[in-house]
């Protein structure tokens, strides 16, 4: 097998080469995956965090602005989305425990059963939500998708998301008179 060099897989990989991706892929992945676990001590996570930057990298051709050292530049995207989704993972454990203290506060209960309660007055409320709203606070707040994603998976774009997020959490809070 020929071994190439890092620069001259990113110069065939700008001029088109699938050939020349699938080398870095092969050559950088799993090292990817052990640095990504490295952060987020979760197999699964690390290898789909991966594998979603080696898409997004081909589907909009990142490489092509690439100049230089394309290890390091694996190295640094990797680190800084596991970064980013480290954040966005503590933003929505605590977005939950407000929503839960919140809820826990405005409605006093027993003691054992105040989580169930809160749990099933959430659940009443999020069931009456129209089907789109529901749909896009469950692939965003309760399955961690991001707004492309979540879009995506709908067939719509990110405004609209984002307007029936935000059109659900107000329904949601006055459903349940928070706020």
């Amino acid at each position: 097998m020929n071994i190439q060099s890092d620069q001259q897989l990113l110069q065939q990989l700008k001029a088109g080469s699938s050939r020349a991706y699938d080398a870095i892929f092969l050559k950088y992945y799993k090292l990817l995956c052990i640095n990504a676990y490295f952060y987020l001590h979760d197999e699964q996570e690390a290898k789909d965090l991966v594998q979603a930057f080696f898409l997004e990298l081909w589907e909009k051709k990142i490489y092509m602005r690439l100049e230089g050292d394309i290890k390091g530049y694996l190295y640094r995207s990797i680190q800084n989305r596991c970064l980013n989704y480290l954040r966005k993972q503590e933003t929505n454990t605590k977005k939950q425990s407000e929503l839960v203290s919140d809820l826990e506060t405005e409605y006093i209960f027993e003691e054992e059963d105040s989580l169930e309660a809160v749990y099933a007055m959430l659940n009443g409320a999020f069931s009456e939500l129209p089907n789109q709203r529901k749909e896009a606070l469950k692939l965003v707040y309760f399955q961690d998708k991001k707004y492309q994603e979540a879009a995506d998976i709908m067939g719509i774009s990110i405004n609209s998301l984002k307007t029936h997020l935000k059109i659900g959490l107000k329904n949601l809070r006055e459903m349940l008179n928070i706020f």
